[in-house]
């Protein structure tokens, strides 16, 4: 089945084209190696060395004649060094506009996201420049890492544009280039007239990020950062109570989500914004940080000067305005005399529930959808 799909999509006559004649060399032309790498992906994912011993265990003789020695491990890499970072861009191109003409694919609606993942290159390793330490999502700090940004349709999640980029990068910082492509290949069918809308989330967005999607043919939605909205920007919650459900166009199952509309300022192209109520920002974990603070103040446990545990307690209470939440109070000079006492403020925590917490600003410059298409289109 994967075969069949990667002979009706072209995938290894595509290369090749792209690619020219293969290597007096090889065995096989780069754009099977490349084919059968996909379908070893897909069907039993393995390295490229156990991928012969892979091949005698399937129905692979049936598909294609190959010896085995043209299916040894140093083959795949040559196969791969033999094709240009330009001529990768040019395949992925050309494969999704098959799929694209294939299936029919709606792409009307784009979705990126940008991660890493952990690789096991060696640290001494300088032939892989693009693994780089960074800030590892995964947790893997003491592995190089590698970015991946992904451009999928709404339509059934099919990936139509892909950005690899070194593991130490911010993923902010990748966005331009994957708008870019993404300006490239579905540019032209946006300035003749079709809808193409990218929805995107707070970690791609940024004032220059917003800039660049004024600037190109393609309609933006997505989530920003409260600490990033601009002052001009008077928004108001206009019926909290009131409640729509999203269930529409396939974005999720229905839920309920507290109206909330917000009005630009001194904007020519007013836009529309949305919040949403999701979990609550006030997580028990500042009240923990603070009771292992408060025994360790305690005579014998090292405490040299006031200072030392004031300072820790501002960090605690540093993020998501929580010292507006929490009061706390250190009593006593001397190390052996420190105290700490902390509280919730009940009026406080209720504002900061009602105004702040669990709010999502969610913007588009679709002004034609309703608030109950922004929460499901960013969905």
């Amino acid at each position: 089945m994967v075969w069949s799909m990667l002979e009706r999509l072209g995938v290894a006559g595509i290369v090749n084209d792209d690619v020219g004649q293969r290597r007096s060399d090889a065995a096989a032309s780069a754009g099977t190696y490349f084919a059968l790498s996909v379908l070893n992906r897909v069907a039993a994912p393995c390295s490229k060395l156990a991928f012969a011993d892979w091949w005698t265990c399937t129905c692979g003789d049936r598909i294609m004649k190959l010896p085995a020695s043209a299916l040894d491990h140093p083959r795949f890499w040559d196969a791969m060094d033999f094709v240009t970072e330009d001529q990768l861009v040019e395949i992925e191109r050309r494969i999704v506009a098959s799929m694209v003409e294939s299936f029919g694919i709606d792409y009307s609606g784009l979705v990126l996201d940008m991660t890493n993942f952990a690789t096991y290159i060696d640290s001494g390793n300088d032939r892989a420049p693009i693994a780089q330490r960074g800030h590892a999502k995964q947790k893997r700090t003491d592995l190089r890492l590698v970015g991946l940004g992904l451009g999928v349709s709404t339509d059934h999640g099919v990936p139509l544009v892909s950005h690899a980029y070194a593991g130490n990068r911010p993923d902010v910082t990748q966005f331009s280039e994957v708008v870019a492509e993404l300006v490239q290949r579905f540019g032209p069918m946006a300035e003749s007239g079709a809808e193409l809308t990218l929805v995107y989330d707070a970690g791609q967005d940024s004032a220059d990020t917003q800039e660049l999607m004024e600037d190109s043919p393609l309609h933006s939605s997505g989530r920003c950062r409260r600490r990033t909205i601009p002052i001009c920007w008077r928004w108001r919650c206009a019926a909290t109570a009131r409640s729509i459900r999203c269930a529409s166009r396939g974005f999720g199952p229905s839920s309920p989500v507290p109206r909330c509309l917000a009005a630009t300022a001194g904007s020519s192209s007013p836009t529309h914004r949305t919040c949403m109520t999701s979990r609550c920002a006030a997580s028990s974990r500042p009240w923990a940080r603070l009771a292992v603070s408060s025994p360790s103040l305690k005579p014998g446990k090292g405490r040299k000067s006031r200072a030392q545990p004031e300072a820790e307690v501002a960090q605690i209470l540093k993020p998501r305005w929580l010292n507006r939440v929490i009061s706390t109070t250190l009593t006593g000079e001397k190390p052996a005399d420190l105290r700490l006492v902390f509280r919730t403020k009940p009026k406080a925590l209720a504002e900061m529930h009602e105004g702040l917490f669990g709010k999502r600003i969610l913007f588009t410059d679709r002004n034609e959808w309703s608030v109950a298409e922004v929460v499901a289109g960013y969905r």
